[in-house]
């Protein structure tokens, strides 16, 4: 949730950062809050100039009545002040909620370094190895599967619908063993606190974290419970501190979490929809940290090279995209996508998003941090970034070590952690 108190100090500076995103009402929007804003400070301060009144009088009062004095008078003018004071306290809090409502529905502003556009001015801002050119021509991952027999996307339809998918035998034990691969890699390499989180949470959460209201209608949420499966981890790592006050030496907190996630993904369909390029349920691994403001723009270095070494190890081309302005999601200040390439498609598909949210989401789920014993409280800045999303992971892996024969031959790294070098049709 964008900070008011920087909306009034630079309003034009806040509609220009809202219009890089491509918010056309951006200057209406500005224009509204500030002005219900300024509608709320002045009957705050003549609420509270009332209730200091009141309470003087009200002091007179107690002495007139103690000295057997009249104080009809004061009695009755202070029944008009009450009444005032009532209407005041209705203006107060129908305008908290109104502001509160607006200030949901906008978006985090843009960093400096964001490329203003929309996703035609995406920057590639590093490449890692050559994209595979296979010596046959290349087969895409649903081919692949299909003739495996670790991949069935019509059992999937059958039990769900479209949009879902089962692996099978060899397919399903390679999933599963590279979840467990990468938290273990971020848990020992790199530091993470590894958590098992639910999996269904609240509308807060959901708020907190600014996949509501916005993308209401891409997720799930269950009757009569109210409660939201989750789109990714994210969600319920983050909300762990909801409305707490963290200890600033116990910064940076850094956790790794996984999840099946879930997404309706509206208006997606005809995109990119074949096989496991998008689907409403996959499994993924997050990377979630709270930092202090200071140290965020070098942890989202370090949080993105954390997810890219998963990719270095399984030798799979990848480029780093740093997203333009129009391209941002809701709550993210700056993002950087990792995109894998995938020969069978022919395509860079992206397998995570690392982003940093500055204190966008702390204010929405009131999460701080005090520096020191006695000091003042801060937000705290967010971060987190796949590490990585296993559908297009699992697809660049077979499309890139798939074999002339249609066997996967896996790459060397993965011999110890899968049990296995290869897959053959039936195994």
């Amino acid at each position: 949730m964008l900070d008011i108190r920087r909306l009034r100090r630079d309003p034009d500076g806040a509609t220009a950062a809202l219009a890089r995103r491509g918010l056309a009402s951006a200057s209406e929007s500005v224009a509204a809050l500030l002005e219900r804003d300024r509608g709320r400070r002045e009957a705050l301060g003549e609420v509270n100039e009332l209730k200091s009144l009141r309470n003087r009088v009200s002091k007179r009062i107690g002495e007139a009545k103690r000295e057997g004095g009249d104080a009809s008078d004061e009695i009755a003018r202070m029944r008009e002040v009450g009444a005032r004071i009532g209407e005041l306290d209705a203006v107060v809090a129908e305008a908290d909620d109104w502001i509160a409502g607006a200030l949901a529905v906008l978006p985090n502003l843009p960093d400096v370094r964001v490329p203003e556009g929309g996703v035609e001015c995406n920057r590639i801002v590093r490449n890692w190895g050559q994209p595979a050119r296979l010596p046959f021509a290349a087969r895409p991952h649903w081919e692949l599967g299909s003739s495996l027999g670790i991949l069935d996307l019509a059992a999937g339809g059958r039990v769900s619908g479209s949009g879902f998918y089962v692996l099978q035998g060899r397919g399903a034990a390679l999933q599963r063993r590279l979840i467990d691969w990468m938290i273990e890699l971020h848990a020992v390499e790199h530091g993470y606190r590894e958590l098992r989180v639910p999996y269904l949470v609240k509308q807060d959460a959901m708020t907190g974290t600014g996949q509501l209201p916005k993308f209401a209608e891409e997720s799930y949420v269950t009757r009569p419970d109210g409660l939201w499966l989750i789109p990714t981890a994210e969600v319920p790592v983050t909300n762990l501190h909801r409305g707490e006050i963290l200890r600033g030496d116990a910064l940076p907190r850094k956790y790794v979490a996984y999840s099946p996630c879930f997404r309706r993904e509206a208006g997606a369909a005809g995109k990119d929809t074949r096989g496991m390029l998008r689907v409403h349920q996959f499994d993924k691994v997050e990377l979630v940290r709270f930092e202090t403001p200071q140290a965020g723009p070098a942890a989202l270095e370090e949080l993105t090279g954390e997810a890219a070494r998963v990719l270095e190890l399984l030798g799979l081309s990848y480029r780093v995209v740093l997203l333009a302005s129009g391209d941002l999601g809701f709550s993210a200040s700056l993002t950087y996508d990792l995109e894998v390439w995938a020969p069978g498609v022919g395509q860079w598909l992206e397998v995570s998003s690392c982003s940093t949210f500055s204190d966008f989401q702390a204010r929405r789920a009131n999460i701080r941090f005090r520096r020191a014993q006695g000091a003042g409280t801060e937000f705290v800045h967010t971060l987190n970034g796949s590490a990585l999303a296993l559908p297009r992971l699992m697809v660049a892996l077979l499309e890139t070590y798939q074999q002339p024969d249609g066997s996967i031959r896996l790459p060397e790294v993965l011999a110890p952690v899968v049990g296995f070098r290869e897959i053959r049709p039936g195994e």
